[in-house]
């Protein structure tokens, strides 16, 4: 199998890297650049990234290509992220790099001459009915599936996830063994493409600074001032400058430019049992095509190990679920990812709005 490594100069990659050698394949690998050089604002640590992809194709004797996508990251994710956070939502760029950059752009470009390209994602794929869904990881602690809920099936169909049935300590016990040079790198985190730079300062380039009053929902209170509504999310906790908490974001007024708080770690407001979802998107098929109107699913609404019970209902104008247990910042903007019962299939997702 000709097989196409995207390397990243983290352990979970390098170790794809090191199974795949072991199993008699020579893989070509690809570092994809998404920071441009020139731009003060974004740091995605590329140099020491560099430096880790490089020492692991020397150490197989394989080819290491770098696919600058940097203008294409700027134009199809960064732009979205910017326009979601003006418009008073909470955008997940990591979604859309994977479907449109990782499995887009770089597919387009160089993996389309590749049978399939493997990654050091936490997830797996699964032939069922004589198509291949998106599975599931064995370390649920560690499971990606819910970043790669925008992608195709003509993407899924073509990737390979080594990674996907092994523990995240075993990863490392084998990228220790092997002496691999990122054995002991620390997991990135946050957001894919700003690195060491804060979100806040990001977003202050673009969007700058308005002031406005953070009022409480139940009494119309003035609490305190912020520096714009494109620096809070729904379901946030800290940052607020508030006495006498804890206060959480339940709500904003994107042309008052009002964030509206309630205090309290049990307040009604922060939760909720159901939440809508438009342009819903699904990977390989709707398994649910002959069901009735309500089938049992399981879901997130953000990165958690945890796959939450409930119901998963059709309405006109796209999809509802109906949770089981309360849910605590239901954000508009970020993706409701839609399982099977088990938590065995990642179905698709679609974007949340109340």
């Amino acid at each position: 199998m000709n097989i196409a490594v995207l390397l990243s100069g983290g352990v979970d990659s390098s170790v794809v890297v090191h199974l795949l050698c072991e199993q008699g394949y020579r893989p070509s690998l690809f570092y994809i650049k998404i920071g441009r050089d020139d731009a003060d604002y974004m740091d995605c640590s590329a140099e020491e990234d560099m430096e880790m992809a490089s020492a692991i194709a020397r150490r197989y004797g394989l080819s290491l290509e770098v696919v600058d996508l940097h203008r294409e990251y700027w134009d199809q994710v960064a732009a979205y992220a910017i326009d979601k956070i003006r418009r008073g939502l909470t955008p997940n760029p990591d979604v859309m790099c994977n479907k449109l950059i990782k499995f887009g752009c770089f597919e387009q470009r160089v993996g389309k001459d590749f049978d399939v390209t493997a990654t050091g994602h936490y997830a797996t794929t699964v032939l069922r009915g004589g198509k291949t869904w998106l599975g599931t990881a064995a370390d649920s602690m560690k499971d990606q599936t819910d970043f790669l809920a925008q992608i195709d099936y003509l993407q899924v169909s073509k990737l390979m996830f080594p990674l996907g049935r092994l523990m995240k300590n075993e990863v490392r016990d084998i990228a220790l063994r092997a002496g691999l040079p990122s054995a002991r790198r620390r997991d990135s985190q946050g957001i894919c493409f700003l690195g060491k730079i804060d979100y806040n300062d990001f977003v202050r380039r673009f969007l700058g600074e308005r002031e406005g009053d953070i009022v409480e929902l139940e009494t119309g209170r003035k609490l305190g001032k912020h520096r714009g509504y494109w620096f809070h999310t729904i379901g946030q906790r800290k940052g607020l400058g508030l006495g006498g908490g804890p206060w959480f974001v339940v709500c904003k007024d994107v042309e008052e430019n009002v964030i509206y708080v309630s205090r309290g770690c049990d307040t009604a407001w922060q939760y909720g049992y159901e939440f809508y979802m438009h342009d819903f998107h699904f990977i390989t098929d709707n398994p649910w095509k002959e069901a009735q109107k309500e089938v049992e699913v399981t879901f997130k609404i953000r990165h958690t190990p945890e796959f939450v019970k409930g119901r998963l209902q059709k309405e006109a104008e796209g999809y509802r679920i109906v949770s089981e247990e309360k849910l605590q910042g239901i954000a508009p903007g970020q993706f409701g990812v839609v399982y099977d019962a088990d938590a065995r299939l990642c179905v698709g997702s679609g974007e949340i709005y109340i």
